[in-house]
């Protein structure tokens, strides 16, 4: 078996030459690399060496990503069956959720929205890589992971195709590619679903598994996530506890719902040094103080109950955090290291701004009671500001520093001048 594998490398390695400098190699360099580590090595010092790649640092996150997968796809399955028979008096996690009838249901609604996503998605990747000539690259291979975990089960696979060739030519390619696009590439996917087909993304049907196909019948059901009933001052109609909200068993977007998995998936992803703590710290501050400021407006009488905001405002400013996407957001889609700030002072901007701004677009927009993805997506084009600001305010520091400690030859101001930046 050995020596089978063995001669198929071989066999590859070959074809790889064969291709050089060819229109298709580029596609078959990247079959070759997936299946396989390069056979090129460097015959010159590098500068720089490390374990660390973009194909290691992208499959860092999709482990992370793995065991909100998994439990979306129990999820599925939970949430139909409750909007069906109702939820069960005692809940028992091996009995109710961890079953097999559950799981078939993601299977047959959660696996085909990813098969979807990362079958366009690198299709198109692997177009613009022949016609342009360049290698193809592993970014998508996170945001075909993310895409279909930020859309409603019900999502139409037609829908989630056009979305995602919208998403990676307008988001990424048009500016050159991975690493050179200003917004990410997921939030531009769920924000042309969002502006395309409103009706899809929002309201109180599509987040369980046929409720669309059954409304207007007898048997209809309803799967109303809880930023939807806070939007319509009904938060007293709902049933769910805070554990409810923190371990997941609620409806929402596929992959959104479980706070305890996005955490444990944020710290994995802080160990390996992989996302950022500050944005991710700065968000939750953010979030909780816009939180505390709509409580303090509520609890000083300043809005009655009968105003269209209560509900939201209304809602504890901690429990924004495990409800929605925000979670999901801060940890997977706010960390972004290409369009997030690179600056370590402007990642505390930046998260916090992006927390802030999730819990007001969420209370003043309550057709569609959910920010943070719009927060982010606006944040993005205002990163490089927040660094071109933080690296100017450290450069004249610096020089006045470098005044204060002694008296500068003629050319030195100039000299500093050209010094770059150091990492704030």
């Amino acid at each position: 078996m050995s020596d089978k594998k063995l001669t198929f490398k071989k066999r590859l390695h070959i074809l790889k030459h064969h291709y050089r400098g060819k229109k298709m190699a580029p596609a078959f360099n990247a079959l070759h690399t997936f299946l396989f580590a390069p056979d090129e090595t460097t015959h010159s010092g590098s500068h720089v060496r490390a374990a660390d790649d973009l194909k290691r640092t992208m499959n860092t996150v999709i482990m992370a990503l793995v065991p909100v997968l998994i439990f979306s796809m129990f999820n599925a399955g939970y949430q139909h069956f409750s909007a069906i028979n109702g939820f069960p008096q005692e809940f028992s996690l091996m009995n109710d959720f961890l079953t097999w009838d559950n799981f078939w249901i993601g299977i047959i609604k959660v696996l085909p929205l990813v098969v979807v996503s990362y079958g366009v998605g690198l299709l198109v990747e692997f177009i613009f890589a022949v016609i342009k000539g360049h290698e193809v690259e592993e970014g998508y291979l996170v945001t075909g992971m993310l895409v279909p975990l930020i859309v409603p089960i019900d999502t139409p696979l037609w829908m989630l195709s056009v979305a995602v060739v919208f998403g990676v030519v307008i988001g990424k390619e048009v500016f050159g590619g991975t690493g050179m696009n200003i917004l990410n590439p997921a939030l531009t996917i769920r924000a042309f679903l969002f502006f395309a087909y409103p009706t899809w993304m929002s309201g109180d049907k599509v987040w369980v598994y046929q409720a669309v196909e059954r409304a207007g019948g007898p048997d209809a059901i309803s799967g109303e996530t809880i930023l939807g009933y806070l939007a319509q001052n009904k938060g007293a109609e709902m049933s769910y506890t805070v554990s409810d909200m923190f371990f997941g068993f609620i409806p929402g977007s596929v992959g959104e719902t479980s706070t305890f998995l996005i955490l444990l998936g944020g710290l994995f992803l802080i160990f390996s040094k992989i996302a950022s703590w500050r944005i991710m710290l700065s968000a939750v501050i953010g979030s909780l103080v816009m939180g505390l400021v709509f409580n303090g407006i509520v609890d000083q009488g300043w809005i009655g109950e009968t105003s269209k905001f209560y509900g939201l405002m209304s809602f504890a400013f901690w429990q924004h955090l495990i409800v929605g996407g925000l979670a999901f957001g801060i940890v997977y889609m706010a960390t972004d290291p290409v369009t997030g700030a690179q600056t370590n002072r402007g990642k505390w901007f930046y998260g916090f701004f992006i927390g802030f701004l999730s819990v007001m677009i969420r209370v003043f927009n309550p057709a569609y009671p959910e920010g943070v993805f719009l927060a982010i997506l606006l944040m993005n084009v205002f990163a490089p500001t927040i660094d071109h600001y933080v690296v100017r305010g450290n450069v004249k520091r610096r020089l006045k520093r470098l005044k204060n400690a002694t008296i500068l030859p003629k050319d030195s101001a100039g000299k500093a001048n050209e010094l770059h930046a150091e990492t704030v």
